[in-house]
């Protein structure tokens, strides 16, 4: 996805010199295109990553249209003040951008793992939330973020995600996406985990089960119409996240489901049961450990069904 990005956000900041990028003191062979192609739209911030916040607040304020660019927990919960304070709070135009959500890293041990950014930054007030499931879905959500007016958080993989879409019609900040219909259960993913969806709908599929199937590239706004539609057709809604699922994705899905009347589906939230990681290991290793790979997930659908 990282590679994804950086192309499309090429191609937009050529057409729009206020686009700036800035990273962290990372990144250097992913960005290289750009700062080869937009020269003087390019920063190199330093291992500073909270003085970068603020600078591009600084420069969105004058006018820029600012992506700061890190890794995992570094632009955003270590810089949590400066994003809600600096940023936020003027409504600027800064996006912040981690590459590696979840348990990429997870080979560096919990201070590398970003498992609880969504909820952190769905609880700022007007910032928009955004976590792509595939190639395509970051193109999108890329050139949708080059556009929009305000603050926003871009939560991408690290690389070597499938594709999923062939391609995507009127892409929308606040819209899931449907990739399957089904019966009785959906499944609605957002970020990268969506590969272990699809494994898992092979597992469902051999038992019998035929699952529909959404991916929410927006975590916020949430889609409430998509959500309560299926919530009316379907016995069974399962949420999966590479993320705490406490104030993630399965949160924002359970707030609206909370407040619906009449409501026929039952809600299973899958992702990490409100604890760090104190293994460390490859993305795939964790998965599994943690109980979000395809397999757990299957699991855990068929026992919520008997």
């Amino acid at each position: 996805m990282r590679d994804t990005f950086v192309k499309t956000l090429v191609r937009c900041a050529k057409e729009d010199k206020t686009i700036e990028l800035i990273t962290g003191d990372l990144g250097f062979g992913v960005l290289k295109p750009f700062w080869e192609q937009c020269p003087d739209q390019f920063t190199n911030a330093g291992i500073a990553e909270q003085m970068m916040t603020g600078v591009a607040a600084g420069m969105a304020l004058t006018g820029k249209n600012v992506f700061t660019y890190s890794i995992g927990n570094f632009p955003t919960l270590r810089c949590i003040e400066q994003i809600r304070n600096d940023c936020a709070y003027h409504n600027a135009n800064v996006k912040v951008v981690c590459i590696g959500g979840g348990f990429v890293y997870g080979s560096l041990g919990m201070s590398h793992q970003a498992t609880e950014d969504l909820a952190m930054l769905r609880a700022l007030p007007d910032v928009i939330v955004l976590a792509p499931a595939d190639l395509v879905e970051a193109e999108e959500c890329t050139k949708a973020l080059a556009k929009y007016q305000g603050t926003a958080y871009l939560r991408l993989g690290r690389g070597g995600e499938k594709r999923i879409h062939e391609k995507i019609d009127n892409f929308q900040i606040g819209k899931a996406i449907k990739v399957c219909d089904g019966q009785k259960v959906a499944i609605f993913s957002t970020g990268a985990i969506f590969e272990e969806v699809t494994a898992c709908k092979e597992i469902l599929n051999s038992e019998g089960v035929s699952p529909m199937i959404y991916t929410f590239p927006t975590i916020k706004p949430i889609d409430k119409d998509t959500i309560e539609e299926v919530a009316q057709k379907v016995d069974l809604i399962v949420t999966c996240e590479e993320h705490n699922i406490i104030g993630g994705f399965g949160s924002a899905v359970a707030e609206v489901m909370a407040e619906m009347k009449n409501i026929r589906a039952i809600l299973l939230r899958i992702g990490l049961n409100d604890e760090y990681s104190v293994r460390v290991g490859n993305q795939k290793y964790l998965r599994a450990q943690y109980g979000i790979d395809a397999k757990s997930i299957a699991e855990k659908i068929l026992n919520s069904l008997k």
